[in-house]
């Protein structure tokens, strides 16, 4: 059964970039048909799908983000890397990685969910 789990400070001063990275293991993130996501959640939106990077390597932005994200991948340590930049206190929320059969995910009742992480972007 694969499992995620996501790691990175909890803590970022605004107009800094945040950095987060989400290790797999009991499944490669290279296998066919599967898409590793970037998900966070407020109280205010609840969950936004950030963005995606597929089995092949491609990526996929949300457009209100783009401006702002970079999904990477590591295959060797079978990683997928968020950077989201010039973060505000808007961006305090907790961020999730998440596999999926599909490019865009919004619930949780389907694909396979870390278990989030608290980002607070503060001064």
């Amino acid at each position: 059964q694969v499992q995620l789990q996501e790691s990175g400070p909890g803590l970022v001063k605004p107009s800094q970039t945040l950095s987060l990275t989400c290790t797999v293991s009991g499944g490669s993130i290279t296998t066919n048909g599967y898409y590793w996501s970037w998900i966070r959640q407020s109280p205010r939106k609840g969950l936004e799908w950030m963005g995606a990077i597929g089995y092949r390597g491609f990526t996929y932005y949300n457009p209100s983000l783009k401006s702002r994200t970079s999904i990477s991948r590591d295959t060797s340590k079978n990683q997928f890397t968020l950077q989201l930049s010039s973060v505000t206190p808007e961006d305090t929320v907790e961020y999730y990685c998440a596999r999926s059969q599909t490019v865009r995910l919004t619930t949780k009742d389907l694909g396979s969910w870390g278990q989030g992480t608290q980002v607070t972007v503060s001064s």
